[in-house]
């Protein structure tokens, strides 16, 4: 049986709270029932002449903008004929012009299960404008595609949060969007009015593949239910000079730079375990991003066995081998890094600056395992101990 996501719950047993209010939605193109059907045309449906204001995150309705502060602008949704206000422009919380005409914002997207990701951080922008404004939220939740049993740390560090880590969570946190709501509403003490609607026939230990969901991309580089599950980790090259792989087909799936030599990298790469993955050289050009049109050396990441896969260890493991390989044209990019003009991009992705302090302290000297699990070592206790009041699904 497939998973019914929150918002087919809500067509099928539409909120009797929700009925003669005025409603906004937070979508995008990810924001669809199983056959296909936009969030904003199915409550429409439910609540006819109720919706009155959409709202988009980062990349706009359609997914059309690239990522890292490529902001998108207020728009329209003709079939509608509703406006689309962009909290990924001149705000990334909602305006108290923008809720003055509603009375409920319902919340419907697709999160991929790690802590950089901006839609995570839109929806908690949202509940603080909500309680600010007297303002009802309902999420409708939909699946983490990385299911919720598997968590990968390190948590973030609170000096470094920033528009892609408001809360001291870990990379892989585990939760869907109604779980991550209600933890922020329980830590923040929030006075708001939230209520979601939940998934049926899910299970913590699933991943995407087991929903019997098709997958509908929520992000420009998230293609695919693979690219997410590789995403935790690999995310990190966002940090460096080497390519994460945009700009091609299998962005997260393949990294390198013209200046590795793939068949040394994996020599160095020999005493890691990289559980789930088959790793083998390629080459590639990107068309856009970091070293775009130039022929590029470096690493194709096949996953052979999705429940295995801890991508956190594996980029790290990856990135400190590459680092000691071109310790002269190995780089850490400056910031800014989604609006953060003062720390290093690294440090806001990893959580802290222990990845780039080690890096700086290796030098050319060769890695090793127990290194990586140093680096992402973290209290996973606290935080299974922290969610386990919040948690609607076993």
């Amino acid at each position: 049986m497939k998973t019914q996501v929150g918002l087919e719950g809500l067509r099928a047993n539409p909120l009797p709270a929700l009925s003669g209010r005025r409603l906004g939605l937070l979508l995008n193109q990810a924001s669809v029932d199983t056959q296909g059907h936009l969030a904003c045309d199915v409550i429409d449906e439910v609540y006819p002449g109720q919706l009155v204001k959409l709202f988009s995150p980062q990349h706009g309705l359609w997914g059309e903008q690239q990522a890292n502060m490529r902001e998108t602008p207020h728009g329209h949704y003709d079939p509608l004929d509703l406006p689309v206000m962009s909290l990924y422009s001149e705000t990334r919380r909602p305006s108290a012009e923008m809720l003055a005409d509603i009375d409920c914002l319902v919340v419907d997207l697709q999160d991929v299960g790690t802590r950089v990701y901006t839609f995570v951080w839109t929806l908690l922008e949202c509940m603080l404008a909500c309680a600010e404004h007297q303002r009802s939220l309902v999420v409708l939740d939909r699946p983490n595609p990385l299911g919720g049993t598997v968590m990968e740390g390190p948590d973030l560090d609170r000096s470094l949060f920033s528009f892609v880590g408001g809360a001291a969570i870990p990379l892989r946190h585990g939760l869907t969007m109604a779980e991550l709501a209600r933890l922020f509403a329980h830590e923040l003490h929030l006075e708001l009015d939230l209520s979601w609607v939940p998934l049926q026939h899910w299970r913590r230990g699933w991943n995407y593949w087991e929903t019997g969901r098709a997958w509908n991309w929520p992000s420009p580089n998230m293609p695919t239910v693979t690219t997410a599950l590789l995403y935790p980790g690999m995310v990190l090259w966002e940090g460096i000079n080497l390519s994460e792989g945009r700009g091609t087909t299998r962005p997260f799936e393949v990294v390198g730079a013209p200046f590795l030599d793939a068949r040394s990298w994996l020599e160095r790469l020999q005493p890691f375990a990289l559980p789930g993955l088959q790793v083998s050289p390629t080459r590639f050009v990107p068309t856009f991003d970091k070293w775009a049109d130039q022929r590029v050396c470096g690493l194709d990441l096949r996953v052979v066995d999705p429940q295995q896969v801890r991508s956190v260890a594996t980029s790290v493991a990856l990135l400190l081998t590459a680092a000691a390989l071109s310790p002269g044209e190995f780089k850490w990019l400056d910031p800014p890094y989604e609006y953060d003009t003062v720390n290093w991009p690294i440090d806001i992705l990893f959580g802290n600056g222990r990845l780039r302090e080690a890096v700086t302290s290796l030098g050319e000297t060769a890695p090793d395992p127990g290194l990586v699990e140093s680096l992402i070592s973290w209290d996973e206790a606290s935080w299974r101990a922290r969610i386990e009041p919040i948690l609607l699904y076993h």
